[in-house]
This record gives structure tokens, sequence and C-alpha cells, in this order.
């Protein structure tokens, strides 16, 4: 198993409502609702974040706007794809996603 999945692992028994899926050929986090917060995608997690933690993840260097995972031309609005050299922050943007998407 990858590091960034040995890590997606570990952020998904850290979320009280998160809970594992899958999203199209990924390994996702839903929320209790059924929504899809984040992927994990070629070892980068994708985050679903409000416009605040889209900014802050943003800043982050090398991250930028997700796109969609067969169709990389085309960008996923709302969608962050943070890389694994910031897995330390996957965490907090977890925790951040399944806030929005549970709003």
């Amino acid at each position: 198993m990858a590091d960034s999945e040995k890590i997606f692992h570990k952020i998904i028994t850290q979320l009280p409502n998160g809970i594992e899926g899958n999203f199209f050929a990924a390994k996702c986090i839903k929320s209790t609702n059924g929504k899809t917060a984040a992927f994990l995608w070629k070892g980068n997690m994708i985050f679903k974040l409000d416009k605040q933690s889209q900014l802050d993840a943003l800043n982050l260097d090398d991250s930028k706007i997700g796109t969609h995972l067969y169709a990389p031309e085309k960008q996923m609005k709302g969608w962050i794809l943070i890389p694994a050299k910031h897995s330390n922050k996957w965490s907090y943007f977890a925790k951040q996603a399944i806030k929005y998407i549970n709003k």
C-alpha cells in the first residue's frame, strides 16, 4: 500500500462523519449523507471546499483546481487538488470538506 493510501485510511478513521467509498475508480471520503467530500487520485487528494478553504489550499505549493478524472482539460468547480507533499494538511482539508458538504 502506498504512503498516500495509508494516510487516506488514517484520515478516514479520524473523521466521525466520514466513511470510505468509491468515486468512479478512486477511493473517496463520503459524508454520512452520501455526498463525496474528497478522493484519492494518483497519489494526491482532491477536496470539495468552500471559497475560503479553496483559497487556503491554493496557497499551498503545487496545489491546483481539480480536473475531471478522465478529462483533465475540464476543471471541477469547487474541487482542489492538494499534492502528496502536503499530506500533513490532508486531514485538515478533509474536515473542512466534510463540514462544507454537510451544510
